[in-house]
């Protein structure tokens, strides 16, 4: 069976947005083991410096590279990334599922996005749109889509 990891930078505060979450979590521990991990997002000031935030992204960054499971296939999101449609992800996941490599580990960033020392560790590059997200949205809006390519790959009707 598939593992699929979510690792976050920032923890959900919105009830709305937990709520969702549980919800898919639920619903994708029927197809893979599912795992999902919350870091903390670095401090910054009220008007951080470029270089201010750089240093936060590599102290995140460092926090991130740790969690990612030896042997994933690691995608994170971010803006320079791939679209993808619904049934691209699903072909990621039946990919994935078939190789030597099960484990799948998708990364969220935080308010300020990724480090490039993540990006550049990346098997592939996600983007969701190139409209901005909060990244909170970005993480239910990624776990819909991953259950949705679950439900392609059996041929349910959940993907009309």
């Amino acid at each position: 069976m598939l593992t699929v990891k979510l690792i976050c930078v920032g923890k959900l505060k919105e009830k709305f947005y937990i709520d969702a979450c549980a919800e898919y979590r639920k619903r994708l521990s029927a197809y893979c083991h599912f795992e999902l991990q919350e870091l903390a997002e670095s401090r910054l000031s009220d008007a951080p410096t470029e270089k201010e935030i750089a240093a936060a992204l590599e102290r995140e960054a460092a926090e991130i590279i740790k969690a990612v499971p030896a042997g994933s296939y690691l995608v994170p999101l971010c803006i320079e990334g791939k679209t993808m449609p619904s049934e691209d992800i699903a072909r990621l996941i039946a990919e994935r599922e078939g190789s030597g490599r099960p484990k799948l580990c998708f990364v969220i960033g935080g308010s300020y996005g990724l480090s490039p020392t993540v990006k550049s560790r990346a098997d592939l590059k996600l983007s969701m749109s190139p409209m901005t997200f909060p990244h909170h949205l970005a993480r239910v809006m990624l776990l819909e889509q991953i259950y949705r390519g679950f439900k392609i790959n059996e041929g349910s009707r959940y993907h009309k």
